[in-house]
């Protein structure tokens, strides 16, 4: 036990003295040391205290040739603290500062790339997610030779799935609801913005009981409409997944639509008929 108590000793001691020494980094007027002793705390991955460093020295050193390393340098802190925010904002203030240098592409880069990383699960807010994706896409325009374009492209896609993932299950809610106006619409869209979605199968299945049942519930005026929007629908589906899984299903809904549709055809053909009897009976007097 008395070994341990002497290594926990000697490590209050050798925090105690790194803290006093940090104090006076931090109290000392003079800015090459402070600069020093910045990118050292950096090269040992002690962010927070670089950070610290840096902060006191950016307004001075601003106009010195040390700013554009301290601007990197700086980004870079707050990217491995894993403040992307701010990591964004100060890689994108670089590269507008220094447009010109070697540094430049990555720094647009890492811009862009600080907004993925912000990009939160699918069912959260996605403001960040569309901002990355104009980000890199912005970067793909300035650097259209970058050797990080497939990486680019890789990370559009994962947020493209993000996005996508949200909408399928923002139409799946609305379908649930049986709010089916605003199902079929949101499915449309989906299938619009994202033709090689993996759900595109079970999407247009859906888009012909959504139209079904928005039929089913519709005022009489509406159901002709609707129920042959069924049937146009299932011809879609059908075209293109003629064994899929939900063929059986999607084939009785079309055949239950066309049945009805077949009944309003025929009762109107018997109004007619009836209209047309009424009125030439009149004419004759009788």
């Amino acid at each position: 036990m008395k070994w341990i108590k002497q290594i926990a000793l000697f490590v209050l001691v050798v925090a105690t003295t790194v803290s006093c020494k940090h104090s006076k980094l931090l109290k000392n007027p003079d800015l090459d040391t402070k600069y020093t002793a910045a990118i050292a705390y950096y090269n040992e991955k002690d962010y927070s205290r670089a950070l610290q460093l840096f902060d006191q020295m950016m307004g001075a050193i601003r106009a010195t040739d040390k700013a554009e390393d301290l601007y990197y340098y700086y980004s870079y802190c707050y990217f491995y603290q894993k403040d992307y925010t701010l990591a964004s904002y100060y890689f994108k203030r670089y590269y507008t500062s220094y447009p010109n240098t070697s540094r430049a592409e990555e720094c647009l880069f890492m811009s862009a790339y600080c907004n993925f990383m912000s990009s939160p699960t699918y069912s959260l807010d996605q403001t960040s997610t569309d901002e990355a994706i104009k980000e890199l896409q912005l970067f793909m325009n300035i650097y259209p030779k970058s050797k990080r374009i497939p990486e680019c492209n890789d990370l559009i896609d994962q947020m493209r799935a993000k996005l996508e993932m949200k909408d399928y299950k923002i139409a799946k809610l609305y379908y649930r609801m049986k709010d089916f106006a605003a199902a079929i619409v949101t499915f449309h869209n989906i299938l619009q913005e994202y033709p090689e979605t993996i759900h595109r199968e079970e999407i247009l299945f859906l888009v012909i009981k959504s139209y079904a049942k928005y039929a089913e519930l519709s005022v009489k005026e509406k159901q002709y409409e609707r129920f042959s929007n069924t049937t146009i629908a299932f011809q879609d589906f059908y075209r293109e997944f003629p064994a899929s899984k939900f063929a059986g299903e999607a084939a009785d809904l079309n055949e239950k639509s066309q049945e009805i549709l077949q009944k309003m055809v025929d009762k109107k053909k018997d109004v007619v008929v009836k209209e047309s009897k009424r009125v030439r009976l009149k004419k004759d007097g009788l």
